[in-house]
């Protein structure tokens, strides 16, 4: 695949954020419809497309390339989370705001955004993989993430673990492992169901452009400066490390996305529920997510040279 194709993959999906913004400032997506698609997409449609990809590669995905997977993503939250605490003062002196930027520096939109690019970069089968790192993520969410703002470890946060995605997650994993043969009645109906994620998922984004402050968002440069160190510099560092592990192609590409992946919403829910200013973050969100249009063909012509 050229570095125009992924170009244009990227384009279609940079689209689907612009029909999102299109359709909130028609009036058509509100504030309580927004919570609720991303109540779905969180309970239902994105567990459903994890599962799905599970079933559907089954014998296709080796056993030893989830474990190669695994090591590979927690190998990478480690180095984001070291990167964050070296780089961080670079980006923000004030104490507070710079736990908001570790949290950007470690915790990506690996779902809303990763799974559409790798099921239409690489492959929907390969999205399995995507769920490996999703898991470690929530493990480190409710560990890392909550006692970095809270100061404290707290067993209860771990509850918050217990979710459909993570249970799916796993599912996924033992479908995978164990070589569980599903339905195919439940196989297509989990496919159709999961396949609302990515339009979804991309419109929601499309609805938090529309009520951003623009001028914030893409007015700041070392919010560049930071965009290009998370979406290309580190990527482009660790895909070395990378082709020492392995080299299978496929796999260098799904975790290369991982890699480069924009600033999920997770430091900014955490930064609000401690009463910390999060428009900083806010505008990180926006402003990664639209330049990874352009730096996912760059990371992934860096991967077939």
């Amino acid at each position: 695949m050229t570095i125009f194709t992924v170009f244009f993959q990227m384009l279609a999906l940079l689209l689907m954020i612009g029909a999102g913004y299109f359709i909130t400032k028609q009036g058509m997506l509100d504030e309580h419809t927004n919570k609720q698609m991303s109540k779905l997409l969180v309970d239902v449609f994105n567990p459903l497309l994890i599962a799905a990809s599970a079933a559907n590669s089954v014998g296709l995905i080796s056993q030893a390339a989830m474990r190669t997977v695994g090591l590979i993503a927690a190998g990478m939250f480690a180095i984001f989370i070291f990167a964050g605490m070296l780089l961080v003062p670079v980006f923000e002196r004030d104490r507070e705001q710079q736990k908001i930027f570790q949290l950007m520096f470690v915790f990506s939109n690996l779902g809303f955004i990763g799974i559409p690019v790798v099921s239409s970069i690489v492959g929907a089968e390969y999205v399995v993989y995507v769920t490996e790192f999703i898991l470690i993520y929530t493990i480190l969410l409710y560990t890392y993430g909550v006692a970095l703002l809270s100061r404290r470890f707290s067993l209860s946060s771990l509850k918050e673990m217990i979710n459909p995605g993570t249970v799916l997650g796993v599912a996924a994993m033992v479908i995978i492992i164990w070589e569980i043969q599903i339905p195919d009645f439940l196989k297509t109906a989990a496919t159709y169901l999961g396949n609302v994620t990515s339009p979804m998922a991309l419109a929601a984004i499309g609805f938090n452009l529309a009520h951003s402050d623009l001028k914030k968002t893409f007015g700041q440069v070392r919010l560049y400066l930071f965009a290009i160190v998370k979406l290309l510099i580190l990527p482009l560092l660790l895909l070395p490390l990378l082709r020492l592990i392995t080299n299978d192609l496929p796999l260098i590409s799904v975790c290369m996305v991982m890699f480069g992946m924009p600033v999920g919403n997770i430091p900014v829910m955490l930064g609000m529920d401690k009463g910390i200013d999060v428009s900083t973050g806010s505008a990180a969100i926006i402003l990664t997510t639209v330049l990874c249009v352009f730096t996912i063909p760059i990371l992934m012509f860096a991967v077939t040279y």
